[in-house]
């Protein structure tokens, strides 16, 4: 039988705990294990005190094992820790163990000789205070996090790892053994801020059976005693203690079948109660069910039901349709948007990669938009490349290349959508802001037999740009505008974008030494900020019949200065080419012989439609001397 433990079955985590949940799936009953306890007349409170607030540890108890034989266990012990997964050490501290692997409840032994002072002291940690734990790293505790003190010498983390200074050894002879229930967000605190997340952390941030920590405590010192040749002492040390009041939560045939659609009987549900040892009173279909301490994952009458399910069988549920009105279901214009960006990008070829939002803090600047923009850090990180959110996607698509280059995969373009995130300060959520990016590197078209391979380039990637900007139909016209001032970029082929006159993203090659630092080639990259892109005006495409009319194409080429942008003569030309210019196509740029060192020859095709009436020669070179001539104005252009 394979069980799979949820989340919120930490009653599970023990083999009491699993016993009671196969039982119930069986239709048996239980056999949880015994013990016999013998006690010595010497009284534990002679050798041993303990303390601990209510706040802190709401059960805390000790009990004294004296004149102890510390050697190894025996083999059936050492062959149980074995096949649960657990290293054998030494007689005392297997049969701890022993007792948290059987009743989910963790314990710690001390060496009572090693103990600064014959008392335990539950208590908060000094900040910086500093504890050798068990695997001999010497660890500062931070403010909030519980340890064990005796005479102000903080001892161990509580509930999370025992420290070396007072460890069972050879030596041992007599034995502190400590039982107790801790707050669970300070042994959390503790395990994620030490990195230290044990089999006793997982259990205390979960839950333990409350009315089984002492009990565990005395088959622990029973065991002890007995594989160890000690005595156990009279009584036990109790610091802290509370009464356990059963939970009674209240439910009724009819609601169980009304959520889960069936017809079982009031008979059935109160078989499966007495299956999962649930104390019943029913009247009527009317249940009273308290809930035991080792089920403390029940407390609404939700949960009831939920077991109910399991134990008829999810299987033997009725399948249903929904009922109700439907109501047609459509996209937001934000959702619109960003999955008619994905379809538009992955018709240019690129693919689309998901990455973690949580990088390192020298990356989480990288290629930022907004220079003042600060990364949120996460308190608890998974690891130290997972501290803070990431300010753009390009360093995200960049470690991707960086993966698939590593596995000879060179040939990369992909895109990703998603958030980039924003610091408001302390008190406030972060701005999370929806971003476009992607990348390119290697060859985007393959060589064959009749061509050779393209590599890309800043112009393959600025087509790709040029067309999915076309495709959200702006009004206001877009613009690439030269910038040299991002860091992360190459300084001669970088440009910003610009609709109208609102900054809404940049595109350009990844400057050598950024892609040096991700062990990459040749990258070229953009990123859109969507969230900006989403605010502008639009226009819907809307379809244009092919014009009747014959097109007639003319070429012309100017000479101007090497500095000048060929989209500012683009621009220049447009603006006075007329309503009948259609299109205007950049053929061919020259420099070299016959053209001065600071010039260049730029020729373009245009090309004039009219939908109306078939072009006349006067009109077409009527439109093409007012562009010269504004060329000539503007930019001292030289018609060639």
């Amino acid at each position: 039988m394979e069980l799979g433990i949820t989340p919120n079955r930490a009653d599970m985590l023990s083999m009491n705990g699993t016993a009671y949940e196969v039982a119930a799936i069986l239709n048996e009953r239980p056999e949880l294990p015994a013990f016999e306890l013998n006690e010595s007349s010497e009284a534990t409170a002679d050798l041993i005190q303990a303390e601990a607030p209510a706040d802190l540890a709401p059960k805390y108890g000790v009990r004294v094992v004296k004149d102890v034989h510390v050697q190894d266990s025996p083999l059936w012990l050492q062959r149980r820790l074995w096949n649960m997964g657990i290293r054998p050490i030494s007689n005392v501290v297997d049969v701890t163990n022993l007792m948290l692997l059987t009743y989910g409840q963790p314990l710690h032994a001390f060496d009572l000789d090693r103990l600064p002072a014959p008392k335990l002291q539950v208590r908060t940690a000094k900040a910086g205070e500093v504890i050798k734990t068990l695997d001999g790293v010497e660890r500062k505790a931070a403010e909030g996090d519980i340890v064990i003190d005796s005479d102000g010498q903080a001892l161990m983390f509580a509930g999370v790892m025992g420290g070396e200074s007072t460890e069972v050894t050879a030596d041992t002879q007599n034995v502190v053994l400590e039982a107790a229930i801790f707050e669970p967000k300070a042994i959390r605190h503790a395990a994620r801020d030490q990195n230290l997340h044990s089999e006793s952390s997982q259990r205390f941030e979960r839950g333990v059976d409350v009315e089984a920590t002492f009990k565990a405590l005395d088959h622990a010192a029973a065991m002890i005693a007995e594989l160890g040749g000690g005595t156990v002492t009279n009584g036990r040390v109790i610091a802290q203690d509370f009464d356990y009041e059963a939970p009674t939560v209240d439910i009724t045939t009819e609601k169980i079948n009304d959520v889960l659609g069936t017809d079982i009987t009031t008979a059935e549900i109160a078989a499966i109660f007495e299956r999962l040892c649930f104390t019943q009173m029913e009247q009527d279909g009317r249940f009273s069910v308290t809930i035991p301490s080792h089920r403390w994952d029940i407390s609404i009458p939700a949960d009831l039901i939920e077991e109910v399910a399991r134990l008829y069988g999810y299987d033997n549920l009725p399948a249903t349709l929904p009922t109700g009105e439907t109501t047609p279901g459509k996209l937001t214009e934000k959702q619109r948007l960003i999955r008619d960006s994905r379809h538009s990008l992955e018709g240019l070829g690129l693919n689309q990669a998901i990455s973690y939002v949580l990088t390192t803090p020298e990356k989480a600047t990288q290629f930022a938009m907004d220079p003042e923009a600060t990364p949120v850090e996460v308190d608890y990180p998974m690891s130290q490349d997972r501290r803070v959110t990431r300010g753009s996607l390009l360093t995200s698509l960049l470690d991707d290349i960086a993966y698939n280059v590593a596995r000879k995969q060179e040939d990369v373009s992909l895109y990703e959508q998603g958030r980039v995130f924003a610091s408001n300060g302390m008190s406030t959520m972060p701005d999370e802001i929806e971003h476009l990016a992607g990348v390119v590197t290697g060859d985007v078209r393959e060589r064959d037999w009749d061509q050779a391979a393209q590599p890309a380039d800043f112009f393959y990637l600025k087509g790709v740009v040029e067309q999915l900007l076309a495709d959200y139909g702006f009004v206001d016209n877009v613009r690439f505008v030269a910038n040299t001032d991002r860091p992360e970029m190459h300084p001669g082929q970088t440009a910003d974008i610009y609709v109208g006159d609102q900054f809404v993203g940049f595109i350009g090659q990844v400057h050598p030494r950024v892609a040096k630092f991700y062990k990459v080639g040749q990258v070229f990259g953009f990123e859109l900020n969507l969230t900006d892109i989403l605010r502008m005006p639009r226009v819907k495409s809307k379809y244009e019949p092919i014009s009747k009319f014959p097109s007639i194409k003319r070429d012309l080429a100017i000479l101007v200065d090497r500095d000048i942008q060929s989209a500012d003569l683009v621009d220049t030309i447009k603006q006075h080419g007329g309503t009948d210019l259609h299109d205007v196509t950049v053929f061919d740029v020259y420099t070299g012989d016959n053209v001065a060192a600071d010039k260049k020859s730029v020729a373009y095709s245009l090309t004039f439609v009219n939908r109306e009436h078939t072009l006349q020669d006067d009109a077409i070179n009527a439109a093409i001397e007012r562009m010269t001539k504004a060329l000539q104005d503007q930019f001292a252009a030289e018609i060639r």
